[in-house]
């Protein structure tokens, strides 16, 4: 009788372990599948600023976890104290891509500009003025769900290549025949997803500070937050990807780069908690280029290297590009 009753109390125990077990593995996806939907979808609140975590509780810290970041579309804030023109570009699902063009006399060609995340182009307008002073036309374009563009939504890198694709194309048929693409962060991915994907040929690229991939992406912003990067690295990752219609798991850097072909100078900073070094020489060693260059800023993290150390970004960018 008493072996009976135990058999019984070891059942209901397991059971309830089950239980506990199964609500924890549905909290852990509703979590991140909400996490996924704010961290891509951005709202168009005017004069709402980024939410921004400055609170070491770790109440906050889980609670924004949980439910995910709010990201205000970005506004432009700054126009560019030279002379540009606005130009309208549009995706294949009708979508309005705004660029700035910036011409000088005697070009030597032309760059164009992509910015990171929650970004927007009038945020490059300082290393575009470097751009101009050494002899180059610029182009500066406001990704998808950014800016002055339209949508909503944001795949960290995936479908926003074709804006690479289109700015690349306009430039070439009425600007330049030199075309040379600058990327910082996701704008540096989306320019070798482009290659890849769409056979560009640009003269040269310079790409600062991209993530290895998507998943990559993902345990790093679990880890700036204090926690483990698993299991929400994995989780978030893969209702990304299902809710904007790709596979997550395959959207990487590294394989892009394996059709990049053309003279690449990669830059990074050293104190990078968001990129970090491992994703920096996965990437690198995956370019296909035999003309390629890794430079490392001792004192930098994930931001703008040329406010970090103008004088080395200066020479580093004119060497490369003459």
């Amino acid at each position: 009788m008493k072996n009976v009753k135990k058999s019984h109390r070891f059942s209901r125990l397991l059971k309830w372990i089950g239980w506990v077990l199964l609500a924890q593995i549905i909290l852990l996806n509703v979590s991140a599948a909400l996490h996924a939907y704010k961290l891509t979808h951005f709202y168009s609140n005017a004069g709402s600023a980024n939410a921004k975590t400055t609170s070491r509780n770790i109440f906050s810290k889980t609670w924004k976890l949980f439910v995910g970041p709010r990201i205000v579309k970005s506004l432009i804030r700054e126009l560019p104290q030279f002379e540009f023109e606005t130009i309208q570009l549009k995706t294949r699902n009708n979508l309005n891509i705004e660029a700035w063009y910036c011409p000088v006399d005697s070009a030597k060609g032309t760059v164009i500009l992509f910015h990171g995340i929650s970004s927007n182009k009038s945020f490059l307008i300082p290393e575009a003025s470097e751009f101009r002073k050494s002899g180059f036309n610029v182009m500066l374009v406001d990704l998808r769900a950014h800016g002055n563009s339209g949508g909503s939504n944001c795949t960290i890198g995936f479908l926003e290549s074709e804006e690479v694709s289109l700015a690349y194309d306009y430039a070439t048929k009425r600007l330049s025949k030199k075309i040379f693409l600058y990327g910082v962060s996701m704008g540096a991915v989306i320019i070798t997803k482009a290659i890849s994907e769409y056979g560009l040929k640009p003269e040269s690229v310079i790409l600062e500070m991209p993530f290895a991939s998507l998943y990559d992406h993902m345990k790093a912003r679990v880890r700036t937050l204090g926690f483990p990067e698993q299991p929400f690295g994995v989780l978030v990752t893969f209702w990304t990807g299902l809710e904007r219609g790709f596979n997550g798991f395959n959207h990487k850097t590294s394989f892009y780069a394996e059709k990049v072909y053309c003279p690449v100078l990669m830059q990074w900073g050293a104190k990078d908690n968001f990129a970090l070094k491992s994703e920096t020489d996965e990437i690198f060693a995956h370019l296909a280029s035999s003309n390629k260059k890794l430079v490392i800023y001792k004192n930098a993290g994930h931001e703008s290297l040329f406010y970090n150390e103008p004088e080395k970004w200066r020479n580093e960018i004119r060497e490369f590009l003459e």
